[in-house]
């Protein structure tokens, strides 16, 4: 959310007093991310410490407050786990809000600052050790599966088949514009993505050994944090690499986590980085065909979610401006869109 929610800050600090029996003498909204639904500030106490304070919009995902809970117990470091309110809970309502806290890592995440080799390592190592957790039953039972779902790709046909509308809003006709132009490469996203979702074979021979993509995919189930973008890769002053936001956690093969590397929304995408990943993550087989899948799902998911953004609402907002250029930077030379599609097209 790019712009505060409307609530009071004194009504927020008197919470933090109540349900965390924190005083604070300070409280900044932060302009971050493109959730609509998230806002996020810091709170400075009076005793001079500093708090990452998150309101989430609706309904929480109690899994993505446990999830780090459970990291941080067993020891996996770079995780910032929640704290928790003065009853012992993870997190406290305050409607039509969901408030968690955090102590505030001061840094920069990876769209400003370029990790260096020992910080990929550190995020390789970290994705390991997330991947092989030995999650408790609870957990595995609560945490969503990799279902495939043709979800995001009947929406992006839903949006391409609106493209030829006038728009009035400048905003919404820019992006039905850009969508016009881009159409062939789009139904290609969504086609790729379709035949792979189903087990289809690719004409290319590099695919002609994969009899049954889903079934591959779903031999080994892993814990998957699934949306390790630049964003989500913070870099402390000291150095220190966390990964953070866990609002999409679930149960995956490892390259739904894995296809973020080289794909053009982590890193800049230089041969050495993948290696340096790899050396802290360490020796595994990676299918390809899998990276295709989500690379493509992933272009595919951001253009309907996008889509809805913009033209669910009119006027010259942050956040619908921001969503716009989000999505063409996507397909700029040497983005997102050509790495995801050459997987399809050698």
């Amino acid at each position: 959310m790019l712009e505060p929610p409307g609530i009071p800050t004194a009504h927020l600090i008197a919470h933090l007093h109540d349900t965390y029996g924190l005083r604070a003498a300070q409280l900044d909204f932060l302009p971050l991310g493109a959730d609509v639904n998230s806002a996020v500030y810091r709170a400075a106490a009076d005793d001079g410490r500093a708090y990452f304070l998150k309101l989430r919009r609706g309904p929480l995902d109690e899994l993505s407050v446990r999830i780090p809970a459970f990291l941080a117990e067993q020891g996996v470091e770079h995780i910032i786990p929640p704290l928790r309110a003065a009853g012992g809970g993870l997190w406290t309502a305050l409607e039509p809000f969901t408030v968690t806290l955090y102590p505030f890592v001061a840094g920069a995440d990876g769209y400003e600052v370029t990790l260096s080799e020992r910080q990929w390592v550190e995020l390789g190592a970290t994705l390991q050790r997330i991947h092989a957790a030995p999650l408790p039953a609870d957990l595995r039972r609560a945490l969503p599966r990799e279902s495939f779902s043709p979800q995001w790709r009947e929406q992006v046909r839903g949006y391409m088949a609106l493209v030829g509308e006038t728009y009035d809003d400048p905003i919404a006709a820019e992006l039905a514009a850009f969508l016009r132009a881009n159409a062939d490469t789009v139904r290609e996203l969504v086609e790729t993505a379709e035949q792979l979702a189903h087990g289809s074979k690719k004409s290319s021979a590099d695919f002609a050994d994969y009899a049954d993509f889903v079934g591959d995919m779903t031999r080994e189930w892993v814990l998957c944090h699934a949306d390790i973008h630049n964003g989500n890769v913070l870099i402390g002053q000291d150095g220190t690499l966390y990964v953070v936001d866990w609002d999409t956690a679930l149960l995956a093969p490892k390259e739904r986590d894995l296809m973020f590397v080289g794909a053009g929304n982590l890193g800049r995408n230089q041969p050495e980085e993948r290696d340096w990943f790899y050396r802290g993550y360490g020796a595994t087989a990676v299918d390809p065909a899998a990276l295709t899948y989500y690379r493509c799902e992933r272009i595919v998911q951001d253009i309907a979610a996008f889509c809805e953004q913009i033209l669910a609402t009119t006027g010259p907002t942050p956040d619908r401006a921001q969503a716009l250029r989000w999505l063409k930077s996507q397909f700029e030379p040497h983005c997102e869109v050509e790495i995801a599609l050459l997987g399809a097209r050698f």
